[in-house]
């Protein structure tokens, strides 16, 4: 069960009364289609084939498209990409079973998922759950595309292990176009994001209130006051 705390204005509450989580001709969103198939490999035993522990999804170390993956053994530096599942001592799966996990490491290379579908012609955003490793040092870049252009994305909600977050997207809207998450590759530390439950909702991302934006406007204003050098 997903237990969602609001963030402000209730932003998950507007976005609640989804009528349908549409895939379109997109397949495995929530990543329980996963059936893995270990690649036979005594010195990794923890190896599984990509397309059983994906179907649907093409996962890539930079440019290099991965025909393995990890399960439930999650690389201590290496960019890669790997399945997560309720039993994994570091990343247990968000929701479900499943769960993807991307590791950016401290290489010339980021790790992505991607997959091609048509988005539904109602649709007017995106949403995915996604959790970031958390500690001391850790650097936390998350980047969503489609049609190879990167989106913003906003926090919605908050889980136990997870938040909730959104995109507007209905620029795309029936057209068939790659959707990629990516966690690029960092200077320093490990960037690994844990993703699940991506669906196209067919209501819209609440813009912030005015009143949202003033409140900001003031703690930043605040912030700089605070930390802003003296002047002799």
């Amino acid at each position: 069960m997903n237990l969602r705390m609001p963030i402000c204005f209730c932003l998950a509450t507007l976005l609640a009364p989804v009528s349908a989580h549409a895939q379109g001709t997109f397949q495995n969103l929530n990543f329980e289609l996963a059936n893995p198939v270990s690649v036979g490999n005594p010195a990794e035993p923890n190896a599984v084939t990509a397309a059983s522990a994906f179907p649907g999804w093409e996962l890539y170390a930079g440019n290099v498209q991965l025909t393995q993956v990890n399960f439930n053994d999650p690389d201590t530096g290496m960019t890669t990409v790997g399945l997560v599942g309720p039993n994994s001592p570091d990343f247990p799966a968000i929701d479900g079973n499943y769960s993807v996990l991307l590791q950016g490491g401290v290489t010339a290379s980021g790790a992505s998922i991607s997959q091609t579908g048509v988005i539904p012609r109602s649709t007017e955003s995106l949403l995915f759950d996604a959790q970031a490793q958390q500690g001391v040092g850790l650097q936390h870049i998350l980047q969503v595309s489609i049609g190879g252009q990167i989106i913003s994305f906003v926090a919605l909600s908050t889980g136990p292990t997870y938040t909730e977050y959104g995109a507007t997207i209905s620029a795309w809207a029936g057209d068939s176009e790659p959707l990629t998450f990516t966690a690029p590759e960092v200077s320093v530390g490990l960037n690994n994001w844990t993703i699940d439950d991506i669906s196209f909702s067919t209501q819209s991302i609440p813009e912030p209130s005015p009143l949202v934006l003033t409140g900001l406007g003031a703690f930043v204003f605040a912030l700089y006051r605070r930390f802003a050098p003296k002047r002799p």
